[in-house]
């Protein structure tokens, strides 16, 4: 008798993603730049950013961009690799993940629907087409790739499609800043945010507030570093409203119209900070002087209405 088991998966140069209470890790290079699209609909434009040195050109396939909700796959991935590595597994290029476990994980539904939609956000990470000269794993290489590299769908059998499993090719620029820890963890709750600007804008945050008591940025910087494609005036409408609606994990938001800038402040940060913030906060919605009846008034609440209105359109 053999003294060796046989080798039961002689081509298994994957890494198996079974760790379920994987700390969710995001990484920096997609954080700081405007890559996914913000919008449910296909989005076909070509995209071209340029910052501090670094240029970045985003190109949909006939699907459209990957979104920010596509992008939920590979920040799955990539938490399930930086867990594994913590626990001495070998790392992989190619990560054999399971479809419930990833629904799961990412506060989704399990119906038959999201099964079939992981498929339509593989087509659009890999169809996405990136040209980047920004660093990752203190490499600069300007080249086109796809946000991942490839993709199959394992199924019980050729009579039961049932889908077993999904292998995900990470492209070499991903896979090299996870190798490099070019990483931040994020909180959970990200994955209950419903709006594709909220979470660009948690992400935002988490980059660039961190640990910080605040950050702040200028109105145009904002919408230039979201991949937002809304008039300035429209966007500045949203994120005021998302500001009020104060929903974002970690962070809080306070829009300063004299300086035209979002102010983000820790929620576990000092208690200056805290009480700046709420002392801004009250200022923001002290009772408005303006008789409710005035003109005035009836104008800003009607101005508002048709952007709200243009907005819903352009959604």
């Amino acid at each position: 008798m053999d003294p060796l088991l046989p080798e039961r998966y002689p081509n298994a140069d994957f890494f198996v993603a079974d760790i379920l209470d994987a700390v969710p890790k995001d990484d920096l290079a997609s954080m700081e730049h405007p890559i996914f699209s913000l919008s449910k609909k296909p989005d076909m434009t070509r995209r071209v950013y340029e910052h501090n040195g670094n240029t970045l050109i985003v190109r949909p396939s006939d699907t459209g961009l990957a979104t920010v909700w596509d992008k939920d796959i590979l920040i799955y991935c990539i938490s399930q690799l930086v867990a594994g590595i913590n626990q001495g597994r070998a790392p992989s290029q190619v990560v054999r993940i399971t479809a419930y476990d990833l629904l799961v994980s990412t506060n989704r539904e399990t119906g038959g629907i999201n099964y079939r939609r992981l498929v339509t956000a593989l087509e659009r990470l890999e169809g996405t087409r990136l040209t980047t000269s920004v660093v990752t794993g203190g490499e600069r290489s300007t080249k086109g790739f796809g946000l991942i590299d490839g993709w199959e769908i394992v199924e019980k059998s050729e009579e039961d499609d049932t889908m077993v499993a999904i292998e995900v090719v990470l492209s070499d620029w991903l896979y090299r800043a996870v190798m490099s820890t070019e990483i931040l963890t994020i909180s959970r709750d990200y994955f209950r945010l419903r709006g594709s600007l909220e979470r660009r804008l948690y992400e935002l945050a988490r980059k660039h507030c961190g640990n910080q008591s605040r950050w702040s940025i200028g109105t145009e910087l904002l919408q230039k570093k979201s991949g937002a494609l809304s008039a300035l005036k429209l966007f500045r409408s949203r994120i005021k409203r998302v500001a009020a609606a104060n929903v974002l994990p970690d962070y809080r938001m306070k829009f300063d119209a004299d300086r035209d800038q979002l102010i983000f402040y820790n929620r576990a940060g000092s208690k200056a900070a805290k009480a700046d913030f709420d002392d801004e906060m009250r200022k923001l919605f002290a009772p408005d002087p303006t008789p409710p009846f005035s003109k005035p008034r009836r104008r800003r609440r009607a101005a508002a209405k048709r952007e709200d209105q243009i907005e819903l359109n352009l959604e």
